[in-house]
Formats: structure tokens, C-alpha cells, sequence
């Protein structure tokens, strides 16, 4: 039988990994580790920078080294690439993929017999697509994602025992197998292929050499925070991992932003808090926008004020403005100062650009609310959803507790209520109380003729409800109702997850 290739499903496909992949560049970067036997102590050193974010320190000393050594050219495209990650620089990105494809090409003509020429071309190839999703190059990151797995799934098969080579192909394997079946076919049209499984023993494989250890179980801890299921033991872990390294800025960083993903903002605050600082680290101005959110999620609207507004003053590119002054009307509408907060709903229509997530859902918030607000009941919701997101979720409780589903007139307002109830339950460890708001929610979401999200993500958070109480069926079942939903705005994240639950609980 033969089928068309509709290309826009493939694009939809490759960018779905390639946003994934966006979500921990950096530490996918720093696997790029060689063996220490032949580096320098200059290149070493240089390394040692670089994973910690001291970037001034690195590329002083890579200007003393042989820019002919593939290992220099890998470590300045390394340092390229966080840069412009970092400065959202647009104009650096422009002067900068002239030189990273001649990089590419200066790694090309090296060894071929050698493991470590594809691996460096492979991560030079992902060092290029994270860049480009940044600025919003999104099919030519696609085609570089692509690129970067065939180099790494020849190397594997060419040199099998060459175990860095698992730590980028793991994760690609992950969110191949996280993939939703009816888009599987254009993996394989494509030649991507690999499952959650194969991807995660690949990612253990790894991380029995203990070079690179430390850098394996980041990856592996971030690949559970977003495309898995993230654990208490995951978390305890993590908290081990940064002590053990009180000087490494990137992980202070990553660990914050895995542990808001997981619901747990006190413990992301306190990794934040102990960060190292000082002129010898790139700056972060990304930090303050993070601390924002962690503020207003507590409630505590002045002081979240003050981080968004040090963000503002202190970033130079154009991504996470919408969300930003998104965030900024939130505070001073929760304060009661309506006329101070409109101002800032409008202006997200006119600041910045759409290329991230969070960017997406402020413009699509302020089309929808920008000239009246929020009503008292979505401003109820808004501040149970904010304090749940952190993790605190007494005060969520006690802001829905004097509200039921009835005194919201709206039907989408009364879905996303009971999806809010369930999930303050789900993350008070009282599972069995979530089942019925989760259950209400997806009845809801069925009744509605709007494009709601609440129902597939009720069933995606009901599945995990299940599978944690053993019945497999169950969660089977809501796992699949998840993915059933055609069109809301998680889409891509809630399938991922949903594809990913049911690949790991095999037939």
C-alpha cells in the first residue's frame, strides 16, 4: 500500500522532538565531554568553565589553544552556542551560523575512523538547531535534528562500546518513543526510530562510565521532568546533584527549572537563592524572570513585581517579553489595581515575539482579556492554578474552598475548576480525592463545544492517578482518552507525556 507524504505532518513531527530537545540544550551540550588521557590542561580547564557557565574564564583560555584541535572547535561552537541561548543576541545568531557551519566542516574533514568526529559533528548539528528554535529557525532546526541522529545512529553502529555516543542518541530515542502513534509512520519515512525504553537504557548505559556520570544523570533527570514522570527520588536525587557541585551555575539553574516543572517552586527557589554569582558567570537576567514566577505563585505580588521588572531592565532580546508583562498585569490584578494592570495586558500584544510556549499563551490570554480583565471567578481560578503550579497548594485550597462548581456561570470555568480541585488533591498525595474532579472535568470538556485543554490534561494527570494505584487498565484507558483530544493548546506537551506513560507500560 502506498501512502502520501504530506510534508506539514513531518515538519509537525521533527519539530515536536526538536522542542523537546530545546528544553535542556545546555546539559545536553556539556555531555559532550572527551576523555581527559590527551586534553591539555588548557582544554580541560576550559571544559571546567564552560559546564559551569564561566564563560569569560573559557574563552580566554580557548584563545591560547590550537584552533585547529577538534576539541577547540567543538568547545567555541559550545561556547557560541550558550551565549547566544543566554543573550537571546538575534544579530550574534546571524554573525555566527556562517562560522558554525565552517566549524562543521573543519570537523568533517578529521578522522572518520575515529568515534569522537561524528559525535562532535552531531553535537555541533544540535548546537545549531537549539539555536535556531531560540530565533524561531524552526524547519532548518528540524533538518539539523535530523542530521545530528543519523550521525549519532551510524556512530553507534560503527563503534557500539563508544558510550558517549548513547548520551544524546538516549534522549533522542525517549522522544522518538514518546511520539503519538499516528505519527509514527513519518518517523520511519524519515529514518528516526527508537522507543522510551531503548532510549533509557541507553541514557543507564552511559552513565556506567563514570566520566560522565554526573552529566548523564542531569540528562536523565531532566528527560523525566519533561517527558516523563518526575519522583520523589528523582527530586532527592537532584538536590544531591546540585550540593555536590555548589560552584556548576548551569546546574543551580536546571535544577530550579525541573523542580517548578515538578510542582515543587520552595525547593527551586532554594537552589536560586544559593546559585554562585559574580562577574567570573554569564549573566543570567532569565533568573529574574524565574524568581517572578516563583513570587507570584507564593502570592506574594510585590515581590514578584520587583523580579520581573529587574528582568525587563536588564534583558536585551525579545523572547519572554509577552510573558512578562503577562506575568506583571497578573500581580497587580490579584492586587486589586485594575487600572494599573490593563496597561500591561495591552502592551503584550505589541512586545516581543511568539517563538516560546509561555509567549504563545500571554498573546492568546491578552486577545482574549486585554480590555476587560479577568472576571472575580477566573481570578479565583488564576490564583488557585498559580499557587498549585508551585507546589502550594494550602493556600490553593483555601482560595477554592469557599467557591463550588456552580457559581461559575461559564461551562470552560467550571471544567477548569474541577480539573484545579483534582489536581490540588493529586499533589497533596491524596490521589483518591482527585478521581472524581478529574472524571467531572473530562465530562465537562466532552459537553463543550470550545477547544478546551482541561479534559485531556484530567485524563493524562487520571492515568498517572491509576498507574501509582496499580490498575493498568485503568490508566491504559485514560492515557489513550488523553490523546483522543484533536485540537487544544497543549497538544504537543499533553501527548508527548500520554505516548511516553504507554510506551513504558508496554502491551
Amino acid at each position: 500500500m502506498q501512502y502520501a507524504v504530506d510534508s506539514r505532518q513531518i515538519k509537525r513531527l521533527v519539530l515536536r522532538v526538536a522542542y523537546c530537545l530545546f528544553f535542556f540544550c545546555l546539559p545536553l551540550s556539556a555531555n559532550c565531554q572527551l576523555p581527559t588521557a590527551g586534553w591539555s590542561p588548557g582544554l580541560q580547564q576550559a571544559y571546567a568553565d564552560l559546564i559551569k557557565l564561566r564563560l569569560p574564564d573559557a574563552r580566554q583560555q580557548l584563545a591560547r589553544e590550537n584552533p585547529r584541535n577538534g576539541l577547540t572547535i567543538w568547545l567555541a561552537d559550545y561556547a557560541d552556542m550558550i551565549t547566544l541561548l543566554i543573550s537571546d543576541d538575534e544579530s550574534g545568531f546571524d554573525r555566527k551560523s556562517s562560522l558554525q557551519q565552517e566549524r562543521f566542516e573543519q570537523l568533517e574533514r578529521m578522522d572518520p575512523t575515529s568515534p569522537w568526529q561524528r559525535f562532535a559533528m552531531a553535537e555541533v548539528k544540535l548546537h545549531g538547531a537549539f539555536v535556531k528554535l531560540k530565533f524561531g529557525r524552526e524547519v532548518s532546526a528540524s533538518w539539523d535534528i535530523i542530521k545530528a541522529y543519523k550521525l549519532l545512529d551510524e556512530n553507534a553502529r560503527l563503534f557500539p562500546n563508544f558510550l558517549p555516543t548513547y548520551k544524546a542518541l538516549g534522549v533522542l530515542h525517549v522522544l522518538i518513543g514518546s511520539v503519538p502513534d499516528n505519527y509514527t509512520w513519518v518517523t520511519r519515512i524519515i529514518g528516526l526510530r527508537g522507543d522510551v525504553r531503548q532510549g533509557m537504557a541507553e541514557l543507564e548505559r552511559a552513565r556506567q562510565d563514570a566520566t560522565f556520570r554526573t552529566e548523564v544523570e542531569m540528562v536523565t533527570l531532566l528527560v523525566r521532568a519533561y517527558v516523563l514522570k518526575f519522583s520523589e527520588t528523582d527530586s532527592r536525587q537532584l538536590a544531591q546533584l546540585v550540593a555536590q557541585h555548589p560552584d556548576n551555575l548551569l546546574l543551580h539553574f536546571f535544577g530550579a527549572t525541573i523542580q517548578i516543572k515538578n510542582g515543587q517552586s520552595d525547593r527551586a527557589l532554594a537552589f536560586l537563592q544559593t546559585r554562585p554569582t559574580g562577574p567570573a558567570y554569564l549573566p543570567m537576567p532569565i533568573v529574574e524572570n524565574i524568581l517572578g514566577d516563583i513570587y507570584l505563585q507564593k502570592g506574594d505580588e510585590v515581590e514578584s513585581i520587583r523580579h520581573y521588572s529587574a528582568f525587563l531592565g536588564q534583558f536585551k532580546g525579545q523572547n519572554f517579553l509577552k510573558d512578562a508583562h503577562y506575568k506583571l498585569f497578573l500581580c497587580h490584578w490579584m492586587s486589586n489595581r485594575s487600572t494599573t494592570a490593563l496597561p500591561y495586558l495591552q502592551r503584550v500584544k505589541t512586545v516581543g515575539r511568539t517563538v516560546t510556549e509561555s509567549d504563545k499563551a500571554a498573546q492568546k490570554f491578552a486577545e482574549h482579556h486585554a480590555d476587560r480583565g479577568l472576571t472575580p471567578g477566573q481570578t479565583v481560578l488564576m490564583q488557585a492554578r498559580l499557587a498549585t503550579d508551585g507546589g502550594f497548594t494550602d493556600r490553593a485550597l483555601a482560595v477554592l474552598k469557599p467557591w463550588s462548581e456552580s457559581r461559575f456561570p461559564a461551562l470552560p470555568d467550571r471544567a477548569e475548576y474541577q480539573y484545579r480541585l483534582g489536581r490540588i488533591h493529586q499533589r497533596r498525595s491524596t490521589p483518591d480525592l482527585s478521581v472524581a474532579p478529574f472524571q467531572r472535568a473530562i465530562f465537562l470538556t466532552d459537553s463543550a463545544d470550545a477547544e478546551l485543554s482541561f479534559g485531556a490534561t484530567a485524563a493524562l494527570q487520571l492515568g498517572y492517578v491509576y498507574g501509582q494505584k496499580g490498575q493498568k487498565e485503568l490508566a491504559r484507558k485514560s492515557f489513550e482518552k488523553a490523546l483522543s483530544y484533536k485540537k487544544h493548546e497543549y497538544k504537543n506537551s499533553i501527548d508527548n507525556k500520554a505516548r511516553a506513560a504507554l510506551n513504558q507500560m508496554g502491551p
